[in-house]
């Protein structure tokens, strides 16, 4: 089978050339490297996690729910929402109960509204200052890490003295610039998807203020009979 043998080979020159460029790196490359697995493990599990929030559901349930809500059907607002686990489905049901509660004052239900918008936000924002801290220190340990092959070639050619051959010197130079080359490579990364997350929790926060607002603002009569709640 030559498709497998060459995939092998490939797959071989690969490892071996991956093995080297970690070798030639030093210790920082290494610590570089972990980073890098970090980073992805980091980016796949937090857009999980807003996958779970319904980030990109678009709402259309939370909508519906706050619609029928401003038309006074409140049991069937409920209703549509019930066991509903992303973030605005979760915001809406907690507004309308708290609204619909004849115990709570409207500056309660306003607070305890905004007491569930900011757990969920939160929970929507977790993880981002991981990937911020490692877009920050990736090219600064890339950079020391340059730094101190700089040292050891410079140090090198001290030692050398007149037989110093130059190809060694810039032989030196390229290796310490790999931890440079490594750590922008993992840092771009980082800075994107912490760049794009943080766009989704944005539009997530603005989402849910729009709904807390119309639930406040077009409700009916709060001496309506109350929302069914999910445990009656």
């Amino acid at each position: 089978m030559p498709d497998l043998t060459a995939l092998a080979t490939s797959l071989s020159a690969q490892g071996a050339l991956a093995s080297e460029f970690l070798r030639q790196g030093g210790p920082v490359i290494w610590l570089i490297a972990a980073l890098s697995v970090l980073t992805l493990a980091l980016i796949l599990w937090k857009a999980w996690r807003l996958a779970l929030l319904g980030a990109w559901s678009g709402g259309r349930r939370a909508t519906r729910a706050v619609t029928l809500w401003s038309a006074g059907q409140r049991a069937e607002a409920d209703l549509l929402l019930e066991g509903r686990k992303s973030c605005r489905a979760v915001l809406v049901r907690a507004a309308m109960q708290a609204l619909s509660d004849p115990a709570l004052p409207p500056e309660a239900a306003e607070a305890e509204t905004t007491r569930v918008a900011k757990a969920l936000l939160t929970r929507a924002r977790a993880g981002l200052r991981p990937l911020e801290l490692i877009a920050t220190i990736a090219p600064l340990l890339g950079l020391l890490g340059t730094v101190l092959g700089m040292i050891a070639a410079f140090q090198a050619l001290q030692e050398a003295g007149s037989r110093a051959d130059p190809a060694t010197l810039a032989g030196g130079i390229w290796e310490a610039l790999l931890t440079t080359a490594a750590g922008m490579a993992v840092a771009i990364p980082a800075s994107a998807a912490l760049t794009w997350f943080e766009a989704v929790a944005d539009r997530l926060r603005h989402e849910m203020e729009d709904l807390a607002t119309r639930l406040r603002t077009q409700g009916p009569d709060r001496t309506a009979a109350p929302v069914r709640h999910a445990a009656e």
